[in-house]
């Protein structure tokens, strides 16, 4: 919902959205609640820092915090929970506390992920399986609550999944994508009757601190527009996708990668 549409409502009449892996301030999770803070949105988030915690890049400290105020310095009214995804009651106890603190969600933007690299040969059974309950099962979940709970004018629902088609060295990732995006899109149908709409975007590769030096420079040399995606470039579509002007896209799994592989 854009700014111009959204100057003359109430902030209580803000609708909210449910943004999960904002773990990280440079996270396209954070630029996705801070894209749809400005326009309009109240903006609920879940993190999850023992994830972060055992990646190379390391919990950032008062993340949640400071994500907050940015959201509030855009008149947002915020609730951040914290939420292993991977356990099969968190999709519920999230609703119920975005709901008792903000009311009900209106847009569904899921930007979490277990990303761990390994292959055919050395991925663990253990790590398989972590995947598919936090890259599949989870969505699956928080799907299934907000379509029991949806409530909204038909119109107005979203839901949104962050996807990858990175298989090659990094396969219970891009396994557990792949039924990500099948799972998506079968809530643009299964949620038809509720007037929900329901798309995949693939941001590409997108540096929030995990790329090397070498995977840069591969990433430049595949991108025809010659730059780096950033968290941005996908929040500016999430943020079009949850606009009245979005409401005619469905059912569709979209690029925003600049080109690459084109």
């Amino acid at each position: 919902m854009t700014n111009a549409a959204r100057q003359d409502v109430p902030e209580a009449r803000r609708p909210v959205a449910l943004v999960t892996g904002v773990g990280r301030s440079v996270s396209i999770g954070a630029a996705v609640a801070v894209r749809l803070a400005r326009s309009g949105w109240d903006i609920a988030f879940t993190y999850w820092t023992p994830y972060d915690d055992r990646m190379p890049w390391g919990a950032e400290a008062g993340a949640a915090e400071a994500t907050a105020q940015a959201l509030a310095e855009h008149g947002a009214r915020t609730a951040a929970v914290e939420a292993d995804l991977a356990e099969p009651s968190a999709a519920e106890r999230v609703f119920d506390e975005v709901e008792r603190r903000l009311g009900g969600v209106t847009a569904l933007v899921m930007c979490h992920c277990e990303s761990v690299d390994s292959g055919l040969l050395d991925t663990t059974v253990e790590s398989f399986d972590r995947h598919f309950a936090v890259n599949a099962r989870a969505p699956w979940l928080l799907i299934r609550e907000y379509g029991r709970r949806f409530r909204g004018t038909p119109g107005t629902g979203r839901v949104i999944s962050l996807t990858s088609d990175h298989t090659v060295g990094n396969l219970p990732y891009g396994a557990s994508k792949g039924a990500l995006d099948r799972i998506t899109l079968a809530a643009a149908h299964e949620l038809a009757h509720l007037g929900v709409t329901a798309n995949v975007v693939n941001p590409g590769p997108v540096d929030t601190g995990w790329m090397d030096d070498t995977v840069r420079e591969q990433v430049l040399r595949g991108t025809p527009l010659g730059r780096m995606g950033t968290p941005r470039d996908t929040a500016h579509l999430v943020d079009f996708l949850c606009s009245p002007q979005g409401q005619w896209i469905n059912g569709q799994l979209l690029k925003s990668n600049g080109g690459l592989g084109s």
